[in-house]
């Protein structure tokens, strides 16, 4: 096993060391998209690794998780190319992006935060509180709330409601008996004009 692994190595170090291409568009080989997606996946697998450690400090772990997903929308890259030179469908079947411990990572978009990241000041607080408002409610929820309450039968209860009433009562009944003064004196007005027309 160590000559295998010792025969890999030489024949690794024995390859030119050619620098992986900025643009993914323009290499056109099919094989080299996929060493080069490998590659990618092989730092994005250190790197994670890499920033488990806490004690990095705060400004490492910002650089490495900045870097991580760097190198994820770079891999992204490489499979839209894979995909356009005729090889398999990678972001098809792509799973979730987990961090170390194979938990969801936490993120926004196509930001995602990886290990101790997580923990920094700031991020930590921004999705304790995401979380506390994304709580979705059953139906079974929903209705528990509903009560008499709910459909108006307590609003009296409170005296307000009625007093509210009464006044808009008052001043509607004392409209209608002015209109209904104010339309039979017009009406006697007008029987005693054609009265005295006669």
């Amino acid at each position: 096993m160590l000559n295998l692994f010792l025969q890999a190595k030489k024949d690794s170090e024995s390859l030119p060391q050619v620098k992986r291409p900025h643009v993914a568009a323009e290499v056109t080989d099919l094989a080299q998209c996929e060493y080069w997606r490998r590659q990618v996946i092989r730092e994005i697998a250190r790197d994670v690794a890499a920033i488990q450690n806490a004690a990095l400090g705060e400004h490492k772990i910002r650089d490495l998780n900045d870097h991580i997903n760097k190198l994820i929308r770079e891999k992204r890259h490489w499979e839209r190319q894979i995909k356009a030179l005729g090889g398999p469908n990678y972001e098809a079947i792509a799973s979730k992006i987990v961090d170390q411990d194979g938990k969801r990572a936490l993120g926004t978009g196509d930001y995602f935060y990886f290990g101790a990241a997580k923990e920094l000041p700031g991020i930590r607080e921004l999705f304790e509180r995401k979380q506390t408002t994304d709580v979705r409610q059953t139906r079974a929820d929903l209705q528990k709330l509903v009560d008499a309450e709910y459909f108006g039968f307590r609003d009296e209860d409170d005296g307000q409601l009625v007093k509210l009433e009464e006044e808009a009562e008052a001043r509607i009944r004392g409209e209608a008996i002015r209109s209904y003064y104010e339309a039979r004196r017009a009406e006697e007005d007008e029987q005693a004009r054609m009265l005295g027309m006669e």
